[in-house]
């Protein structure tokens, strides 16, 4: 390989990554700002205040050292999460399909597996209330009975977040696969051309029900309203990320904003055949959409309560089957 070709490659890898990191930080602040706060008539935060203003005032905070039985993954928890995120959009830019399997569908959705399976694990690591010791004892069972096994109220968070990852990521998944069906391949690169030479996925029949289906499973994985089991306040208040501070917190609020940039050069790449690049036009297609999602998203959960799981189920149910007549579809 040329070394002006190395140049090229680098040069549109790292700059995609860093407007990505730079879009992502402002999307929670469109979400919030513009959106919830106008439908609901109220103020709302700074545009600044979600997405970049939070996380970085949370790494000027004091470390504490939180009670789990392993405190060095409990905290390194978070930046996992981020890190597969950055692994995810790293695979979708164009220069790194030579990479090969890491640059299927199949590696994307193990990726986003790990994103999901990390709150499973803050939750069933977690043994305190903020990370404290309270002058109560913070069990939900087992407290008086020395034979039944104790469960820890951040448990509940643990339940919530694996029955997420179990059953509420199906209509994403279902999704990604639409494209594949149509072209027949699951590496990106034959889907991206695929769409060059015979036009976006999504104004097809099969790829305009799929693109309904990736945005539903698009808000359910960012546990957003009426999805938002993982974080219900009435038992679990912030969920399984509860006991985070300083910069571990500030993870977390990054990791959502690079998610919802993230999932929308997905959909631009699997939908309209435009793969996130710094140094092609193909990027303002991509920021569009990692703007218009957060905006849909943020209308659909203003007017909505949060399911129960008697709601959750059979919503999901329903998607996941029209994503299967999605993929029946494209077959044809």
């Amino acid at each position: 390989m040329e070394a002006s070709t190395i140049i090229y490659s680098t040069a549109a890898v790292i700059g995609t990554l860093i407007v990505a990191l730079f879009v992502g930080l402002w999307l929670p602040g469109i979400e919030r700002k513009f959106i919830h706060a106008r439908i609901q008539q109220r103020v709302g935060p700074p545009l600044s205040s979600p997405g970049f203003m939070a996380p970085l005032k949370f790494f000027f905070k004091e470390t504490i050292v939180p009670n789990s039985p392993l405190p060095r993954l409990y905290n390194a928890l978070p930046l996992i999460g981020l890190l597969s995120v950055f692994f995810i959009l790293l695979f979708l830019i164009p220069q790194m399909y030579f990479l090969g399997a890491l640059t299927s569908l199949m590696a994307i959705i193990g990726l986003l597996k790990i994103e999901e399976l990390v709150y499973v694990f803050m939750g069933s690591l977690s043994n305190s209330i903020m990370s404290l010791s309270m002058p109560f004892p913070d069990v939900v069972k087992g407290a008086k009975h020395p034979n039944v096994p104790k469960a820890f109220l951040e448990n509940l968070s643990a339940m919530r977040a694996f029955r997420l990852i179990a059953f509420g990521s199906f209509p994403l998944y279902i999704a990604i696969l639409v494209p594949a069906v149509m072209t027949g391949s699951i590496f990106l690169n034959d889907i991206v051309n695929y769409q060059q030479v015979n036009g976006p996925v999504l104004f097809t029949l099969a790829g305009t029900l799929g693109a309904v289906v990736f945005f539903i499973g698009y808000m359910i994985l960012l546990n957003e309203y009426p999805f938002a089991i993982l974080k219900t306040k009435a038992d679990v208040i912030e969920g399984p990320y509860m006991e985070y501070a300083s910069k571990y917190r500030a993870y977390v609020y990054i990791t959502r904003g690079f998610l919802m940039f993230t999932l929308g050069a997905l959909f631009s790449v699997l939908f309209l055949g435009l793969p996130p690049n710094i140094l092609s036009w193909s990027i303002l297609i991509n920021i569009a959409v990692a703007v218009i999602f957060p905006i849909f998203m943020a209308v659909f959960s203003a007017f909505s309560p949060i399911f129960t799981f008697k709601q959750f189920y059979p919503v999901v149910t329903g998607i996941s089957l029209l994503g299967v007549l999605a993929m029946v579809v494209a077959f044809f």
